[in-house]
C-alpha cells in the first residue's frame, strides 16, 4: 500500500521548503501523485525517495555537520564548550 503525505511533510522528507515544492510542481519537476478535491497536493513517499535518490534503508541516516567558532585564541575554552554542546545535540 502506497503512503501519501501532504506538502509540509513532503518538504521535510526531502529537505526543502514548501514554497520550493510548489515551484517544482508548477515547473513540472516534481508533480504530486494526486490532488485532493480541495486542491491539496499529496506526494507518495516512494516518489519522494526516488526523487532524492535514497532508498528506504538510507532515509533518516543522513549526516549532520556542525560549525563552531570564536573570535580569538583567548576564547578556546568557549570553543570547547560550543563543540561539546553541539555533539550532545
Amino acid at each position: 500500500m502506497q503512503i501519501h503525505v501532504g506538502i509540509g511533510r513532503s518538504a521535510e522528507i526531502i529537505g526543502v521548503c514548501v514554497k520550493t515544492l510548489r515551484v517544482w510542481h508548477r515547473e513540472g519537476c516534481l508533480v504530486p501523485d494526486f490532488l485532493t478535491p480541495g486542491g491539496h497536493r499529496r506526494y507518495g513517499v516512494d516518489l519522494l525517495r526516488a526523487f532524492c535518490g535514497t532508498s528506504v534503508e538510507t532515509m533518516g541516516s543522513k549526516k549532520t555537520v556542525a560549525y563552531a567558532r570564536v573570535s580569538s585564541h583567548d576564547q578556546k575554552a568557549d570553543l570547547d564548550r560550543q563543540c561539546e554542546r553541539l555533539e550532545r545535540e
